[in-house]
């Protein structure tokens, strides 16, 4: 079968042939039509779980994919051959993973069938960054009327928080860059305020002499504070200052392990450092929403899976990069 792999940590992706997994006792085998791409693919490849997890090498990356289920092992009765499914697979060992033709999974997996009002490139782009996203709203225990911000709102995690928030009756302030304003307005945000830093002067000879920060800014329109702060980009010191903003009372969360739990706890602010662990229940309620049309999937690029070494880890993406198999 066709894949991309590493062939030690750290290695450069390529593409080769790779001998097809066939299905056992209670496993599926699923002819894969696309897979999602995510910066945690970059992470596996560097090693991020060396020691934590076993690894097989030449290692096939990818945790994110969509297709049809083709074989099954003994002990499986909820799929028949043929169904679509998608599902968000990190099995051990590492290395046998969704950018390749084929995958072998248990039935125990994070997986889901797929309605048929849903592409394969649309499911593909969910089970990572839906499910995150998904898990914050939940853990935050999001209400309506409340204020949210979602810091690095322009890829796939936050374009997906963006429209769940506003589902949940919220008032969402989006920082994006500037030519990203108008999509996050369609996705549900009711503010949206330039990523990086904005410049405030009165001498447009002189625009440096005064500089407003994401946090500053989000204070001058909102002078009582946040109730809720996801985010999904900043060091800890950009997010130590992002939490400022936060009432007592309420939820800080970073998804790149940049909150100081105890500062958060003394400011008397919930929330820290997050992982998601959502499952199949979950990843049929976000098919669910986008099913109803609800959710927006937010594709930004689809290249064919040969294309894979040039996509993994690249930055700057608006959406999802989904590789079409």
């Amino acid at each position: 079968m066709r894949a991309i792999v590493v062939r030690e940590f750290g290695g450069r992706p390529e593409a080769t042939d790779m001998p097809t997994p066939e299905a056992g006792p209670g496993t599926l085998k699923i002819e894969l039509e696309a897979a999602g791409v995510n910066p945690f693919d970059r992470r596996i490849i560097d090693g991020f779980l060396d020691g934590k997890l076993p690894h097989d090498f030449p290692l096939i990356p990818g945790v994110d994919g969509a297709g049809r289920v083709v074989a099954m092992g003994a002990g499986v009765n909820d799929f028949e051959i043929g169904d679509r499914v998608v599902g968000k697979f990190l099995i051990p060992p590492v290395g046998h993973g969704t950018f390749a033709e084929f995958i072998v999974v248990p039935r125990e997996s994070t997986l889901a069938k797929v309605p048929d009002e849903i592409t394969s490139i649309q499911a593909a782009a969910l089970p990572t960054a839906g499910l995150t996203a998904l898990d914050l709203i939940k853990s935050a225990a999001v209400t309506s009327g409340q204020h949210v911000l979602v810091v690095g709102a322009a890829g796939g995690v936050g374009s997906f928080l963006v429209q769940l928030a506003a589902l949940a009756g919220a008032h969402v302030i989006a920082t994006a860059r500037p030519d990203d304003t108008d999509r996050m307005i369609r996705l549900g945000a009711t503010e949206v305020v330039n990523y990086g830093r904005i410049t405030v002067t009165d001498s447009p000879t002189h625009p440096e002499d005064s500089q407003l920060s994401v946090a500053d800014s989000v204070r001058t329109s909102i002078p009582g504070g946040v109730d809720v702060l996801f985010d999904l980009v900043s060091p800890p010191t950009v997010f130590s200052d992002n939490a400022s903003l936060v009432k007592a009372g309420g939820t800080a969360l970073s998804t790149i392990g940049s909150a100081d739990e105890a500062d958060l706890k003394a400011r008397g602010i919930t929330g820290g450092n997050f992982e998601s662990t959502g499952g199949a229940t979950e990843l049929r309620e976000l098919l669910r929403h986008v099913g109803n049309g609800d959710l927006v999937v937010p594709i930004d690029n689809t290249p064919p899976l040969e294309a894979a070494p040039d996509v993994i880890g690249a930055s700057g993406a608006r959406g999802k990069t989904v590789l079409v198999i």
